[in-house]
């Protein structure tokens, strides 16, 4: 395989003023190092590992180091990732007391010294150090590597996937697939149940004429302030949906998830309280829109409660297809809800 940049120029399509290459028919290649930095800040920057097990508090800082390279190729539709990096992680760490007093806070590092697409069915090498190398400091870094390693290697494997599919070109490829009408009117497919639910959702009685209302209540395992930066920050969008997002923070502003899919404005907005927006799905009819209502509940540090109420959802979309409620539905628990619990650490 080519390293990036050395690709053979006889597969470059020059006949195109433009320069395309169309249908990826001939050998692309992309690089994906900047790209990656990105992705790693998204699912590991100020994560929370572990938050109150045995009075022990533990969550990532930030990468402090991404190296090596990585890109993708493309021939004749087929991808083909390449990668071989290493990845150090800074973390921090607090021991309290019966009391809830502080005994001591450590700080350490995660070194994952290599990924490469040679190994993407294993699990990489993990060093975890500490510096304080003291009873509690041994003791916060035990846990680190039981509690914290395996959420960590989770957000290893989602890269992996993204890079699997095409990595930053991923967009792109897929807009070029036409999707059957009926996937049209959701967010996306997904699986029919969420056992990490707190309540089954419940559709209730028109709102408008060919209209229905949908409710949830999920509970997650983080502070309010967070999950309300998750949902209204364009990056972190991008990290759990892995597709294109851009969304205003004001009152007024508009936004567009899911590659434009949904579109809308802002109606009201209060941090870590509560999220109105008006949303559009693109294969709704003509004329329809819906109100999102989000609210957040915190009766305890670090366990959030989030109450969905998304009315004036049509039965049908523009191409006759009676699924819109269900899929949407679906498409909040478990591309929105479920994967922010997986890619961010909040499951219960």
């Amino acid at each position: 395989m080519a390293r990036y940049g050395e690709g053979d120029k006889r597969w470059i399509v020059e006949e195109r003023l433009d320069g395309t290459n169309v249908h990826n028919w001939h050998w692309a290649e992309t690089d994906c190092l900047e790209w990656s930095r990105s992705f790693f800040n998204n699912l590991l920057s100020n994560l929370v590992l572990l938050n109150g097990d045995a009075d022990l508090f533990i969550k990532t800082k930030k990468v402090d180091r991404l190296d090596g390279e990585a890109y993708v190729n493309i021939r004749k539709g087929k991808i083909i990732p390449g990668y071989e990096i290493s990845l150090t992680l800074s973390w921090e760490g607090e021991a309290k007391d019966s009391e809830g007093k502080s005994l001591l806070k450590v700080n350490g590092t995660v070194e994952i010294p290599y990924i490469s697409d040679e190994n993407a069915d294993e699990d990489p090498e993990v060093k975890v150090t500490v510096k304080d190398e003291g009873p509690i400091g041994k003791r916060l870094k035990e846990a680190m590597v039981s509690k914290g390693k395996p959420l960590i290697l989770e957000k290893v494997k989602v890269w992996v996937q993204s890079m699997a599919k095409g990595g930053p070109v991923q967009d792109s490829l897929e807009k070029k697939k036409v999707a059957p009408p009926n996937n049209a009117s959701s967010l996306a497919a997904a699986p029919a149940k969420n056992e990490n639910a707190v309540e089954n959702h419940e559709v209730k009685k028109e709102s408008k004429k060919g209209c229905k209302t949908i409710s949830l209540t999920e509970r997650l395992n983080c502070r309010a302030s967070d999950l309300y930066e998750i949902l209204m920050d364009e990056n972190r969008w991008k990290g759990f949906t892995q597709s294109n997002a851009r969304i205003s923070k004001e009152v007024g502003g508009e936004f567009s998830i899911f590659d434009g899919s949904v579109k809308g404005t802002n109606v009201e907005l209060q941090e870590a309280k509560f999220i109105v927006q008006k949303w559009r799905f693109e294969s709704w009819p003509d004329g329809m829109q819906s109100l999102v209502r989000l609210v957040f509940e915190e009766p305890e540090p670090g366990v959030t409660i989030i109450k969905l109420t998304h009315t004036d959802v049509p039965i049908e979309d523009r191409y006759g297809n009676a699924t819109v409620v269900e899929n949407t539905e679906r498409g909040w628990r478990d591309l929105i809800f479920q994967r922010i619990k997986t890619v961010f650490g909040f499951g219960i």
